[in-house]
């Protein structure tokens, strides 16, 4: 905006004149810019429904996150979305996003609330989100924001609803929910044994309510097991509990908690070991919130699994063609094709690796997350070490 004084004189009558003319440039300039502005916005929103992982990744007029050469050694989880880019969470690093051709890291630097990162997901419109040790990020193709909380006890359930865990953190008691406009945090109703755990004076360093693992049944109800208190189930009318001591503490006393669940196609229930497997009966709920079940026989026996009667696994997979895939800490895998076991060894060169996690991209593809040792590929035989083709 100019500001001048006026003046009657031939001089200041000139400037008015060149002041006006000028003026009436840049309004036209402005004009231009303004269409053209708008035109760019015009296209980019009609673009915008295709995916989060649009090649133009921008944050106030400057490109985020960084190209890099190689992945960390600390990959926990590994997710695909639906553009098939792999997004990988590291324990520490940050997140990794590889298209194919290029790898890109994002961190702190970037938006995301922490670098330790928990969970990936991905809703209707290619957003991807983040679950990390402070918060859960959302990020649209062009920034990553932190969703705010909101504490809420009306538990609802959408087909389209993304639920979240943070673990690790202090003090968790209950999941996240996002309906697509707001993230909400449910707390657990009072579980039938939290009056006699306290009693014993155990003051564990996270919550018994604390989410290992969350789990969508065929019915499409959701599944959330917990640290200390088993396995919890939530129909969109009420939550309910099912424990069982040997799913939760291991036989030399320590806890390992709910870290997987899975539904086959007969309607049996898997719980984190092979010991047995679930038929429940959840038209007979018992008081306090408790499911009702009967057992069945697990699978395996101390021969195919190296001495141990029966085996804990972190993860469990059913593959394209209906195979069940366990994934151990240290003894590497499991395939069950229905009748036999088959046993995968995971290896950096002659040294066994620890596992964390499992995952089936969008081709049928298993993946392995380790703590130290990268990202596990399997190639039809084997698991192999993935590095990216840069």
């Amino acid at each position: 905006m100019y500001s001048y004084k006026s003046k009657i004189s031939a001089v200041d009558l000139y400037i008015d004149k060149q002041i006006n003319q000028t003026r009436k440039s840049l309004m036209k300039i402005i004009y231009i810019i303004l269409v053209t502005l708008i035109s760019s916005t015009f296209v980019s929103c009609n673009g915008q429904t295709k995916s989060s992982s649009a090649n133009v990744l921008k944050r106030n007029g400057n490109e985020i996150g960084k190209v890099v050469d190689k992945l960390s050694d600390s990959i926990w989880y590994v997710y695909q979305d639906k553009m098939d880019n792999y997004w990988f969470a590291s324990n520490g690093q940050g997140v990794f996003r590889y298209d194919g051709k290029t790898l890109m890291n994002y961190t702190t630097q970037d938006g995301l609330a922490n670098d330790t990162i928990r969970m990936i997901k991905e809703d209707r419109l290619g957003n991807i989100y983040f679950s990390n040790m402070d918060g859960i990020n959302q990020f649209d193709g062009k920034k990553i924001i932190t969703l705010k909380p909101i504490e809420s006890k009306e538990w609802r359930l959408d087909s389209n609803d993304l639920w979240f865990c943070i673990l690790g953190r202090r003090d968790e008691h209950g999941p996240y929910r996002f309906d697509g406009k707001n993230l909400y945090h449910h707390e657990f109703p009072k579980h039938f044994l939290q009056d006699s755990f306290y009693k014993k004076g155990i003051n564990p360093f996270f919550s018994p309510y604390e989410v290992y693992s969350i789990y969508k049944d065929r019915k499409g109800h959701i599944w959330f097991g917990t640290s200390v208190f088993g396995a919890c189930r939530y129909d969109g009318k009420s939550v309910s509990w099912m424990f069982e001591h040997d799913l939760t503490i291991v036989p030399n006393g320590g806890s390992f908690g709910i870290r997987s669940i899975y539904e086959d196609k007969n309607g049996d229930y898997w719980f984190c070991n092979t010991l047995h497997r679930y038929r429940m009966q959840f038209d007979n709920t018992g008081d306090n919130g408790k499911l009702k079940y009967s057992k069945t026989a697990g699978i395996g026996n101390a021969e195919i699994f190296g001495g141990d009667d029966y085996i804990y696994y972190s993860h469990i997979v059913e593959d394209n063609k209906g195979s069940i895939w366990l994934t151990t800490w240290s003894q590497g895998v499991y395939q069950y094709d229905g009748a036999q076991i088959s046993h995968y060894d995971v290896k950096d060169g002659t040294k066994d690796i620890n596992l964390v996690s499992m995952y089936k991209d969008n081709r049928g593809v298993l993946w392995l997350g380790t703590p130290e040792n990268g990202v596990y590929k399997f190639n039809g035989k084997s698991f192999e070490k993935f590095k990216p083709n840069l």
